[in-house]
């Protein structure tokens, strides 16, 4: 480690030689201990630490990697933009397509709906700004869920109204629908906005009655649905 660059607080300075050499790649504890020249007791320390607030986890083999955590954290540094840009983006969706519009984020084990914009007149599915939904059931939940890791997914299918089959298919097409899964009489389409290193952060998604949307949805407004989430992973994307 270059002395120079040292902040002078020995923990964390080893701490982010750590976290540096695994920007390369995968480590085992001992390919880390010669990378870092870190005696080995405290490069386990270190990086079990590291472990436990999830900025490194492990590979298949057990090998440390960068954890998820960074990907959380740039994402969070993208909210502002995603949430200035999700007003007009949701408005267009809905003058596009004659329903109400929203954006859900995960939060633990539910969704919420952080930005929306309502259809002005007749039959609609109104889901205010806040609300909160479960993450078993509707188009939103299945988006949010099918790109998750092996094990959040399995979780995630305990109790849900959709299969392990059904979010195979929503990754091969880029979309989901559902129809009277959340709530009887409401059909709904959704798509992934992504963020960094492609990690959905957020599922745009349009909602209305059964009776207007029909028993496949998707086929009337999925491609403005996904256009839309497009645009505001663009967004996201900017520097």
């Amino acid at each position: 480690m270059d002395k120079r660059k040292n902040s002078g607080v020995g923990v964390l300075d080893k701490s982010f030689h750590i976290l540096s050499v695994l920007e390369s790649g995968p480590h085992s504890l001992a390919e880390l201990v010669a990378a870092t020249g870190i005696v080995r007791p405290t490069a386990h320390r270190l990086a079990m630490a590291l472990e436990h607030h999830r900025l490194v986890a492990r590979d298949l083999s057990g090998r440390f990697i960068l954890g998820p955590r960074f990907s959380e954290l740039s994402a969070a540094a993208g909210e502002d933009r995603l949430l200035a840009a999700a007003s007009p983006a949701l408005i267009a969706l809905r003058d596009a397509t004659g329903e109400s519009a929203q954006l859900y984020k995960r939060q633990g084990e539910v969704r919420v709906c952080v930005a929306a914009a309502e259809r002005l007149s007749g039959l609609r599915d109104s889901v205010p700004v806040g609300a909160t939904l479960t993450m078993q059931a509707g188009s939103a939940a299945q988006v949010l869920l099918a790109w998750e890791d092996a094990d959040r997914l399995y979780r995630g299918l305990q109790g849900a109204r959709f299969t392990a089959t059904n979010l195979s298919a929503i990754r091969r097409r880029g979309w989901a629908q559902s129809v009277g899964e959340r709530e009887p009489g409401v059909a709904s389409v959704s798509a992934p906005v992504r963020g960094p290193n492609n990690k959905v952060i957020a599922a745009v998604s349009i909602s209305g009655p059964i009776e207007r949307l029909g028993r496949q949805p998707g086929r009337l407004h999925a491609a403005a649905v996904v256009a839309t989430a497009a645009r505001l992973s663009e967004v996201i994307a900017k520097r």
